[in-house]
């Protein structure tokens, strides 16, 4: 069995690791949406430091959590006697404590509670016992106590924001997110897959960079043979992964998943009365309690619209997974092996690849900033629509990023399979989009027209004196 090494997450290994060394007690909130990496990474920092660990059940009773937690409690301190089951998460605590006060010494201990949110089930007392067990006793230890939850908005809301016992208690916070570009190359490495970039992208687009779906790609196999295996075949890992996406996340998940095919229709994203006017959702709190948990956790991105009013941000869908379930997986799932070889060759794929492209350089902004030298400036980062008037036409434009110093770069995505030459149409359109930005906007402010293409692109008649950053894929990489 090979040992799989942690990648990446340099910024959260420190924050755990000062924790860790601090010299008061610690409650760290660890944050992350399902199969991203949570748990992983938290037993790679501490390794044989945790002294109790147990992990919430889905769907469990009060019952069968707390035989758990018994279960788990003995596994640890080895008692001559086991422990019998707790009646109460009071109890369950008290037993903790009991435990712990034994591994009291100069280092500190470390607790490690995952999935809290099925730890806690309805009514059952759990976050006021675990309030009683760190005010009481933990919080004048030397113990660091590790919460971790895939369900976002209910870790902020229950645990983080909490009103109770709990208020103000958290000390830090990590967000875990997927891996960037770069990260999913060193991953795939790591698993002995040795992947030209072009092909690491083709995943990407399909299973964004979530680690436990990357450990599904095999060596030897292109992405192609990869992304058929592992989203068409019957027993491909992201064959039904959507159906138990959202349900394992959100309690009555219909709205949430309402609201990831109505976004997945509409490339470059509604505002919030466009939800929900299009989606025919009430305008009341659980709409925007949706909306909010989804962004939270990572499904859906809020982006600026250039020149509008905060309130009217866009929402996109931007899970990878998501968008390329509900546009290729969902209507071939049980088409069997060889589905994606023929989809991948289809007018759709090359359309839809554009769109996915468009999305991974959204993501991806911070490594576009930094080729273009100027990752020291104050940016803000936008998108721009404007349906046109009776003068002037309807222009989109995929990404805006406005500058301090009196510039503005206008970004434009290309997914291409070689080297891209740009054509005196496609010079037209741009000519044509960066004059109608400047005269709708009427903005004082040098506009530098970027593209960003999968492979380099060829200088010609058309492009000089007209592009002014040329941008190829390897830039994304970047660490």
């Amino acid at each position: 069995m090979i040992q799989e090494t942690l990648i990446g997450r340099k910024e959260e290994k420190e924050i755990l690791q000062k924790a860790y060394n601090s010299m008061r007690p610690e409650m760290v909130a660890v944050i992350g949406r399902r199969r991203v990496g949570k748990t992983f990474l938290i037993r790679s920092v501490f390794e044989n430091r945790i002294k109790f660990e147990v992990t919430g059940i889905k769907d469990a009773k009060k019952e069968e959590q707390l035989e758990n937690f018994a279960i788990q409690l003995n596994e640890f301190a080895r008692p001559t006697l086991p422990v019998k089951n707790p009646s109460s998460w009071l109890e369950a605590f008290a037993l903790l404590r009991s435990y712990l006060e034994t591994q009291l010494g100069s280092e500190k201990i470390v607790v490690f509670l995952d999935e809290l949110p099925w730890l806690a089930t309805h009514k059952s007392g759990f976050i006021k016992a675990l309030g009683s067990f760190w005010n009481s006793w933990a919080s004048k230890k030397n113990v660091l106590l590790v919460i971790c939850g895939s369900a976002a908005s209910w870790m902020i809301k229950k645990i983080v924001k909490d009103k109770g016992g709990l208020h103000n208690r958290i000390t830090r916070r990590i967000t875990l997110k997927s891996f960037n570009l770069a990260e999913t190359e060193v991953y795939l490495k790591s698993n002995h897959v040795n992947m030209e970039r072009y092909q690491i992208l083709q995943i990407y687009m399909a299973m964004g960079g979530i680690p436990h779906y990357l450990k599904e790609v095999e060596a030897g196999k292109s992405a192609v043979q990869n992304i058929d295996q592992i989203c068409f075949s019957e027993n491909g890992l992201l064959n039904d992964e959507f159906s138990l996406l959202y349900p394992a996340l959100f309690e009555d998940p219909e709205r949430h998943i309402k609201i990831i095919h109505l976004l997945a229709s509409k490339r470059k994203g509604l505002t919030r009365k466009e939800i929900i006017a299009f989606g025919n959702l009430s305008d009341g709190g659980n709409t925007s309690k949706a909306i909010d948990e989804l962004s939270t956790s990572g499904f859906i991105t809020a982006y600026y619209t250039f020149g509008k009013k905060k309130r009217e941000m866009r929402y996109r869908l931007t899970d990878e997974y998501s968008l390329f379930y509900l546009k290729f997986i969902d209507k071939n799932r049980n088409e069997g092996k060889g589905t994606w070889k023929k989809l991948s060759q289809t007018q759709t794929w090359k359309s839809w690849s554009g769109y996915a492209f468009e999305n991974i350089g959204l993501k991806h902004t911070q490594q576009i900033k930094k080729a273009l030298e100027i990752g020291g400036i104050y940016t803000e980062a936008s998108t721009y629509i404007s349906k046109g008037n009776e003068d002037l036409p309807g222009i989109e434009i995929d990404l805006l990023i406005d500058r301090n110093d009196q510039a503005i770069n206008l970004c434009e995505f290309k997914f291409y399979k070689e080297e891209f030459i740009l054509t005196k149409a496609y010079a037209e359109e741009l000519r044509r989009k960066k004059a109608v930005f400047k005269a709708m906007t009427g903005t004082k402010k040098q506009l530098f027209l970027t593209l960003i293409s999968t492979f380099p692109s060829i200088p010609n008649q058309h492009s000089i004196g007209l592009v002014d950053n040329a941008l190829s894929m390897e830039v994304l990489f970047e660490g």
